[in-house]
């Protein structure tokens, strides 16, 4: 046993050298600086932050390049790194209707308050491949005047009373799920903190399963906006609020129908979804998640896969569904052979029980 372990130490090391030579590549070519990834690969760095739930941008791009650009690795990392971190205390709640709006877009309303702000988006790109270098234009003074604070959309509707309208403050106060295990039935903060550290790839299904008739909704893109929010705090010691500054945010609205009933009017209902980041298919699809979530509050049939909290919520974190799928590659030997052994068993039973079934004779008149 003692020269197994040995052997296995010594794998394990060889195999580090190598993982450390195969990311590294080519030393003939220049390697990766932390600032061409934040800068240039700044869509890989905001999801690495949002499910890493740790918002640093520097420490987003080491954790992708030791990665060799694995965001699911990636993410790993920044999530191991953040519980070595301390909590010195707590931010106010983000106001992102105060947001210095970037992009800024809605799918309900042509001509809104400060306008469709298209920003930068792969939108109304043609999705040919670019084999040129591409050349930078410079935004000219003239094109970059924006409002320093845009109304929200929903706002609109809200005027008219067409929209449920949910009061700053009057939800529970969340657990945190960094620190507290997920339970069922969650309320609507904790499914929100849930989706937000969710795995894009599976919220993106799962949104896409709504469109596709599995949620009985009907959603339009009320507003999606990016920009950057203040961050503010209020330390003890000082007993007044501070700005400490600002991050950059990706918020997006889904405007649902609801029939009403139980005293409530027919009127429109929320999804919601917020992003580290420019990070607009997390937001969007988190929007559309939420809503679906909220079929048992708002008395609607509950039978679509995306409706089902404990299926959403349990299967959406990359990090817990990324190591249960490869630990299957460890060894399992002892298990193997048990089960290895039961089928032999049944095998040679079943053999044995065909071997003594009496076996019925044919007969009749031969010609």
């Amino acid at each position: 046993m003692y020269v197994a372990v040995k052997g296995g130490e010594q794998a394990i090391a060889r195999s580090l050298e190598l993982l450390a030579e195969a990311r590294r590549g080519d030393t003939a070519v220049p390697e990766l600086e932390l600032a061409q990834i934040r800068e240039q690969l700044r869509l890989g760095v905001a999801r690495v932050m949002q499910e890493g739930s740790l918002y640093d941008e520097e420490l987003a791009a080491l954790a992708i390049r030791q990665a060799a650009g694995d965001m699911l690795e990636a993410i790993f990392l920044l999530r191991a790194y953040r519980t070595t971190l301390p909590r010195f205390g707590y931010t106010r709640p983000l106001d992102t209707s105060a947001m210095r709006v970037r992009r800024r877009v809605s799918g309900t309303f042509k001509d809104i308050p400060g306008g469709q702000v298209l920003g930068p988006t792969y939108d109304y790109t043609q999705r040919l491949l670019e084999f040129d270098a591409v050349s930078v234009t410079p935004v000219t003074p003239a094109d970059a005047p924006l409002p320093a604070c845009m109304p929200r959309v929903l706002d609109l509707l809200d005027a008219e009373a067409l929209i449920e309208r949910i009061e700053p403050g009057s939800d529970p106060e969340p657990i945190d799920l960094t620190r507290e295990p997920l339970t069922f039935p969650a309320d609507r903060a904790t499914r929100l903190q849930n989706l937000a550290r969710g795995d894009e790839g599976f919220l993106l299904g799962m949104a896409y399963s709504t469109q596709r008739g599995y949620a009985e909704n009907h959603p339009f893109a009320g507003e999606i906006r990016m920009g950057e929010v203040d961050v503010v705090i209020c330390p003890d010691e000082l007993g007044f609020p501070i700005e400490i500054g600002s991050i950059t945010l990706t918020e997006c609205q889904m405007i649902n129908q609801f029939h009403g009933g139980n005293g409530t009017p027919p009127q429109f209902t929320r999804g919601y979804g917020l992003s580290m980041g420019e990070g607009e298919r997390k937001a969007m699809s988190m929007a559309l998640v939420d809503r679906a979530l909220r079929c048992d509050e708002l008395a609607e049939s509950s039978h679509a896969p995306a409706q089902n909290q404990e299926f959403v919520l349990s299967h959406s974190d990359s990090v817990e569904a990324s190591g249960f799928v490869q630990h299957l590659k460890l060894p399992h030997y002892v298990d193997f052979q048990a089960e290895l052994s039961l089928l032999r068993t049944l095998a040679a039973q079943q053999t044995a029980d065909t071997d003594e079934t009496p076996r019925s004779i044919a007969g009749g008149a031969q010609a």
